[in-house]
């Protein structure tokens, strides 16, 4: 069987009750102490009148479901709001909706004064003519001296590059001929430093080698092949640079001439830049004007929260018209206390009333911050998103909210009046061949009705329901299954 749940109490701190379910609880604690004042007093009576063991009334411990529901209230709000703004500056025609207003997608909102529209249009379209005249006459001027400037610029980059490699040569050389004389030096010092080692005996054969050696490293340092042959090569790459330069200023000359007869870069590049943002603004205004002829309409279903559009005037562009707020995208905003918050979790189904109505949804977000309500409470939003709204939902009207936050599927199941609880934990009697038992329980979920019983009960269990005054463990009783 399945059993919807309320949601269950915490054992060290207790979460305010619903008033229907506390007078029901209150009657059932009612009409249960006077029967056990009855039954205590009949029985009492018995018992010493005949000697006879007392009656308990008992129930099977059997399998079955239980499902938990937290039940709460909340705000209906929407997941999706449209704010229109005006996109051009042309007298409104007609406000076909009132603040409050439920409309359907593609509904006319508002509409622009049609000979107002009709001359907006014609301005654009003229400016755009305008503007494509001036820039195509600025370039049939500047086409004439394309040619001479084209080719200064050519010859400009290659002349550039010319220089520029043979610069980069040049350096190679030089470097070329650095590294070659610091290798002769560092050879002479070498030789230099044999020398003072022998010095001790200059009239030995290696001290004369010696000094020969040095000569002949001097000499080198001197007259070298290799770098003279270098040094030449710069000289002729040096001339190269200095003639590839004297034509790069010929060139440059004649650019600036022809720069000077057409429209330099900048102006060319602002001519191009304006001609494009005039063509941009009027398409802007064509464009938007064409979004409009035939009126503004609505997006999606929805309510008309506010509206600014007033017929007869001439709004600003980007003057707020109207806001729309979504009644096909719902979703319910609820606060959790923090007794519930470890039960609910994303992705738990919910079934949401509003106005009579129920509806099915789904918890989508937790607030990771908590606020204060205003009892100065913490608590923790959650938004619930309705998976079916229709046209009978209302914004901003409240909404009560069941959210199954588990279930337990064929588990062993007790009604909560049997459990009992004291400084150890939770425990019921049962009855075991005549004689009242204590046994210490661990539950799980429970329901209005029904709680699991996770650890301490088996199948079959005789449960005591009624276990009143002068009754105990160990007491020997006899055991009614209860009807």
């Amino acid at each position: 069987m399945v059993i919807e749940m309320k949601e269950k109490k915490e054992k060290a701190e207790k979460t305010p009750m619903d008033k229907a379910k506390k007078k029901k609880i209150i009657k059932r604690v009612v009409f249960g102490v006077l029967a056990v004042v009855v039954i205590g007093f009949f029985v009492m009576n018995s018992l010493a009148a005949k000697n006879v063991t007392p009656i308990v009334q008992t129930m099977e411990v059997v399998r079955g479901d239980v499902e938990q529901v937290l039940s709460t209230s909340g705000t209906v709000k929407t997941e999706e709001v449209k704010t229109y703004f005006s996109d051009v500056a042309v007298q409104i025609g007609d406000v076909k909706v009132a603040a409050g207003d439920t409309v359907k997608k593609g509904q006319v909102l508002y509409t622009y004064d049609e000979t107002a529209l009709a001359d907006e249009k014609t301005m654009a379209q003229l400016k755009i003519q305008a503007s494509d005249g001036g820039y195509e006459s600025s370039m049939i001027k500047e086409n004439k001296y394309i040619s001479e400037l084209g080719e200064a610029n050519i010859n400009l980059g290659v002349l550039e590059q010319q220089i520029a490699d043979c610069e980069n040569y040049v350096n190679e050389l030089n470097q070329k001929i650095t590294d070659k004389q610091d290798a002769l030096a560092y050879e002479g010092a070498l030789l230099q430093i044999s020398l003072l080692d022998w010095s001790d005996k200059p009239d030995s054969e290696e001290y004369m080698n010696l000094q020969k050696l040095i000569q002949l490293n001097t000499y080198e340092q001197q007259h070298n092949e290799q770098i003279e042959a270098w040094q030449n090569e710069v000289k002729e790459y040096q001339d190269k640079i200095t003639a590839y330069k004297e034509y790069e200023a010929e060139m440059k000359s004649q650019k600036s001439a022809s720069e000077s007869a057409s429209l330099d870069s900048g102006s060319k590049s602002q001519l191009a830049a304006n001609t494009q943002m005039e063509n941009m603004t009027a398409n802007e205004t064509l464009a938007a004007i064409e979004g409009v002829e035939n009126g503004v309409t609505a997006d999606f279903d929805g309510v008309i929260t506010s509206l600014s559009a007033v017929e007869g005037s001439t709004p600003v562009v980007g003057t707020e018209m109207v806001k729309l707020e979504s009644t096909e995208k719902v979703k319910v905003e609820i606060s959790i206390s923090k007794y519930d918050l470890e039960k609910i979790a994303v992705g738990q189904e919910t079934d949401v009333t509003i106005a009579g109505n129920t509806y099915q949804g789904k918890v989508v977000k937790i607030n990771g911050m908590a606020t204060t309500n205003a009892s100065g409470a913490a608590v923790v939003g959650v938004d619930i998103q309705i998976n079916n709204p229709d046209s009978s939902i209302f914004l901003g009207v409240e909404a009560k909210v069941k959210v199954h936050t588990a279930k337990a599927e064929q588990a062993l199941i007790v009604p909560i009046e049997v459990i009992n609880s004291d400084k150890d934990g939770d425990f019921v009697y049962t009855v075991e061949n005549g004689i009242l038992t204590r046994k210490n329980i661990v539950t799980g979920i429970s329901s209005d009705v029904y709680c699991e019983v996770k650890e301490g009960l088996t199948e079959g269990d005789q449960v005591a329901g009624n276990v009143g005054v002068g009754l105990g463990e160990g007491m020997a009783v006899t055991a009614v299954p209860m009807q």
